[in-house]
């Protein structure tokens, strides 16, 4: 492994270290019309009681998500502008700390799949893998009905650069099935319910919380199912019926519905 990453960005602060508690970030002040600083200095202000308000309470188009519907998984197109140079990936997933991490790597890697379509505009696409998805589902007692999105980061851990996923803080769209014998799935998220009386976690917790060491605890997954030659006209027509835009965005008209969404 080189020792720059294969995809590199320009920042003024090593993602390590912005990581760290304490690590101020560079910021450039506007001065005003009379070239005063208005800025008070306070040396008593402390971070202790502060909680992080969590992303998913924000519209986040443009952030990276994952996505579990359907016995398929797929990023948005945020992950694939974010890398607009990687076409294979691997997905990565800690049982322990309930982690998923989707990493670049080339094409003749072992368990590497294409997570874009080809040409031009790339895409995101969706994988379908039956038993990955059973199996996350499983370690997270989820309902395989619903929707789950993941807000994830982009980070560098060691000479590395991948996406990481806290399948703790999921998006839930539940499913509802009508009178008429219809299906649908809810526009508008359903949250965890340990979140209704807090605003996101703790400053140092927050901190903490994208802190990866991707050779301990991690197990690559090989998400590709060899399935059998099926008509391709029919395959079109699922994949018609199933997508989903990733690029809409809902207003929450609720955070906690009185319904239970399990």
């Amino acid at each position: 492994m080189s020792e720059q990453p294969t995809n590199q960005w320009n920042m003024t602060t090593e993602p390590s270290d912005m990581m760290k508690i304490n690590t101020p970030m560079p910021i450039t002040v506007a001065s005003s019309p009379s070239n005063q600083m208005e800025v008070t200095d306070d040396d008593s202000f402390s971070y202790d009681g502060y909680q992080v308000v969590r992303g998913e309470f924000f519209a986040h188009i443009y952030e990276p998500s994952f996505t579990l519907n359907n016995y398929k998984v797929s990023v948005n197109t945020a992950c694939i502008k974010k890398l607009p140079d990687v076409e294979y990936v691997q997905i990565l997933v800690n049982p322990i700390e309930k982690k998923l991490a989707v990493r670049p790597c080339r094409e003749e890697e072992k368990d590497s799949f294409r997570w874009c379509s080809s040409g031009k505009k790339r895409s995101p696409k969706q994988i379908t893998c039956r038993i990955f998805f059973a199996k996350v589902i499983s370690l997270m007692d989820w309902n395989p009905n619903y929707r789950y999105k993941i807000l994830g980061k982009l980070i560098r851990s060691g000479n590395e650069i991948l996406f990481i996923f806290d399948l703790t803080s999921p998006e839930i769209f539940p499913r509802t099935l009508k009178d008429n014998g219809t299906v649908t799935t809810a526009r508008t998220p359903s949250y965890p319910e340990e979140w209704k009386n807090q605003f996101g976690i703790p400053v140092e917790e927050h901190q903490k919380s994208m802190q990866v060491n991707i050779f301990e605890g991690y197990a690559v997954f090989d998400i590709q199912e060899k399935k059998k030659v099926t008509d391709k006209s029919t395959e079109k027509a699922k994949k018609t019926s199933t997508a989903e835009s990733e690029e809409k965005s809902y207003e929450q008209q609720t955070l906690f519905p009185s319904t239970n969404m399990y």
